[in-house]
């Protein structure tokens, strides 16, 4: 089956005139991923405190680290199928609930254990996130939208690190770490509210008006959807994992998504070992790092859009605008070099590689549905992102677990850091290469 086509250039005129509620659409799911990404942040910085109350080390942190992923990595893969079969209305509600209850819950931990517990009932839980939003974007933006939209939806995880180390330690230090839990927990249930209120599909969604449901519906494959293909049966696992398609997207995430992890889980840390700041001190340097990789989230979105504006096919647009990024993460091998001269040198210099990931997420996300019909759109979004969650196990249990631990019991911790900047920089290049080779051209593969 041919690539989707995209419809003709609609004139911004033009474009005001059909509607914007798609656009309320994404400000839900941009709402749900900044809860999901609080709530898995809180613990890096709450770890100075746990570490003082549960006497751990960087061993004990990442064993809870790798419970996590485990859990999330799994929860993926039927995540992925629990959305495709439930619904987004539904499934996201549900996955929602589930792990702000399990946020909520690691107030009530009283053991390294239990923080393992709960940290894996948070991980399988938040794996709705992403195939959900996904799928809600696949469902409500035309191919050529699609990058821009994940790019400013998948921004909501860089607003939550941003709110994360702005609160968490204020709170912990005011009313002590449980409450941080308990309050950032509670406001995945706001979020339940506003979406039962405004979302429902397409073709169920009354305040949608005719005119922006058949721009949304515009390319081929959307208007065979219409005409009644995804009522087909939903396609198997085996089966999906028979395409080079998806092995190119399960290959992109496995080799990057490890990086956010690393990102998200130790800067902190690194702030602290390497220019000792603790508790609150370690927040304007963490918000500024995620202040950049918003911008990079959605301007990772906009590069392709505009390619495609000025003529280039989508699947050139989507592979330029990947190695371009690629390309933009590879300073940050220099991080700590930069970091002797001033410690922002090294600050800006990761940012600008956590902006490019999330620039690279909002494109890899989307070749997911340039490649796959709607109704695999979940399905093979869970694949991979387990695939990127045992990614990140990998990289926890053979690196960072054995690494961090040796280089720590001999003071030279530096070095441990180093290495890891080295595989941050690398692995972007390497995963598009990958995914080029396995799909030069990103067609849209036949289910019938």
């Amino acid at each position: 089956m041919a690539t989707s086509q995209l419809a003709p250039d609609i004139p911004t005129t033009v474009n005001a005139q059909i509607g914007k509620y798609r656009w309320t659409i994404c400000a839900l799911v941009f709402f749900a991923t900044t809860v999901n990404y609080l709530d898995r942040a809180v613990i890096s910085l709450l770890k100075p405190y746990l570490e003082t109350e549960f006497k751990w080390n960087a061993g004990d942190y990442a064993n809870i680290e790798i419970a996590f992923k485990v859990a999330y990595s799994f929860g993926m893969l039927g995540a992925g199928r629990i959305i495709d079969k439930l619904g987004t209305k539904i499934g996201y509600g549900l996955a929602t609930a589930l792990w702000s209850l399990a946020a909520i819950g690691h107030a009530f931990v009283s053991s390294t254990f239990g923080f393992s517990v709960a940290r894996a009932f948070l991980g399988v839980t938040e794996a709705g996130n992403f195939p959900a939003a996904i799928k809600t974007t696949a469902e409500w933006f035309p191919q050529r939208e699609r990058a821009l939209a994940t790019g400013i939806f998948n921004s909501g995880s860089n607003v939550g690190a941003i709110i994360a180390p702005l609160t968490v330690p204020l709170i912990a230090e005011s009313i002590g770490w449980k409450w941080a839990f308990i309050i950032t927990g509670a406001f995945g249930f706001v979020w339940l509210i506003l979406w039962f209120m405004y979302y429902e599909v397409p073709a169920r969604q009354a305040r949608l008006s005719k005119a922006e449901f058949d721009y949304i519906h515009s390319d081929v494959d959307s208007q065979a959807s219409v005409a009644g293909v995804e009522e087909q049966p939903k396609v198997s696992w085996f089966r999906l994992l028979t395409f080079r398609q998806t092995w190119a997207f399960v290959l992109g995430k496995f080799l990057t998504d490890p990086i956010w992890w690393f990102y998200l889980f130790w800067l902190p840390d690194f702030l602290n070992k390497q220019y000792g700041l603790k508790g609150t001190e370690v927040a304007l340097p963490v918000a500024a790092v995620y202040v950049l990789s918003s911008i990079g989230s959605v301007g990772g979105g906009w590069i392709p859009l505009n390619f495609m504006r000025n003529g280039m096919e989508a699947f050139k647009a989507r592979k330029l605008s990947m190695l371009i990024i690629a390309l933009c993460v590879f300073p940050i091998v220099f991080a700590q070099y930069l970091g002797q001269l001033n410690m922002w040198l090294a600050v800006l210099v990761i940012g600008i590689a956590a902006a490019a990931h999330q620039a690279w997420s909002a494109n890899i996300f989307t070749t997911v549905s340039d490649m796959f019909p709607k109704r695999a759109v979940g399905s093979v979004t869970g694949i991979g992102g387990m695939a990127g969650g045992l990614g990140g196990i990998l990289l926890s249990a053979l690196v960072q677990k054995r690494m961090f631990v040796y280089y720590e019991s001999i003071g030279q911790l530096n070095k441990a850091y180093f290495i890891m900047f080295l595989i941050c920089g690398g692995a972007y290049l390497l995963a598009w290469t990958l995914m080029h080779l396995l799909a030069p051209r990103m067609k849209q593969i036949a289910l019938d």
